[in-house]
């Protein structure tokens, strides 16, 4: 029976991911709540003192940010905070990220010259920030030659064409080679992606077990391995076997190369 249910559940959410594209039936029951609370809002709004008439026109329904606590990523929320850190540590000149997310990159150009590396290159005006065209699977730098460099919930998605990229069941493990390639000797490496028991979410990501990124990885020494678990909580020093136990945590991992 607990097998069945667990099928059953399995199947109830992949289907629930193939229609949520093009409509979300969990959604629309929380809107009618909302949009009833929005119009009763509005009419509470027009009768005061001093409220200026409002046109339909105007209006921007905002039904779904009224909650009990601010909702956030924890992954992304810990790990942007993991690898700032580290880098504000090493007082570094210049910091090469490949393809991680943009207000990270940004953020980061406060402390240090970023040069950011992605297939889709972002158009902004930002001192110590450029933007360059590039693959994962082929960063535009020499070999050991990058001193400071990051790759943060890149890597699960590579060859699954989620981005427009060309398909390839092995995309993972040749992002990692990749990044061992241009990290410098005495340099560091950043890098954080799903672990835990190894699947593949087609389209979507990959989660890998701990031990199959230390072997991707297997050139550079390992200095730290943290992670963001299953409950959402930041640990900071975790063992790689029981981190892949996990059903959907968040590794990451500081190299360096010797």
């Amino acid at each position: 029976m607990k097998k069945f249910n667990r099928k059953h559940k399995d199947f109830l959410y992949a289907a629930y991911r193939w229609i949520n594209p093009l409509i979300n039936p969990l959604m629309l029951i929380k809107v009618f709540p909302g949009y009833l609370n929005f119009l009763k809002t509005w009419s509470r709004y027009s009768k005061l003192k001093g409220a200026e008439s409002i046109k339909l026109i105007d209006t921007y329904p905002c039904i779904a940010e009224s909650t009990q606590t601010t909702p956030f990523d924890r992954q992304y929320f810990y790990q942007d905070i993991w690898a700032f850190k580290k880098i504000l540590q090493t007082k570094t000149p210049e910091h090469t990220d490949i393809g991680s997310s943009v207000s990270f990159v940004g953020i980061l150009s406060s402390i240090t010259k970023v040069t950011f590396i992605d297939i889709r290159p972002i158009e902004v005006n930002l001192n110590n920030f450029q933007s360059k065209k590039g693959s994962v699977l082929a960063i535009p730098f020499k070999d050991d030659s990058i001193f400071s460099l990051s790759c943060l919930h890149v890597a699960e998605h590579i060859g699954l064409g989620r981005y427009g990229d060309p398909l390839d069941p092995l995309g993972t493990q040749k992002a990692c080679r990749e990044l061992a390639r241009v990290v410098a000797k005495g340099g560091n490496l950043y890098f954080s992606l799903p672990v835990g028991k190894p699947r593949v979410c087609f389209n979507a990501h990959r989660i890998h077990s701990p031990s199959q990124i230390l072997e991707y990885f297997n050139g550079l020494k390992l200095i730290q391995l943290a992670c963001v678990d299953d409950n959402g909580n930041f640990i900071g020093e975790v063992d790689p076997v029981s981190l892949g136990k996990s059903d959907y945590a968040c590794g990451l991992f500081h190299f360096t190369k010797n």
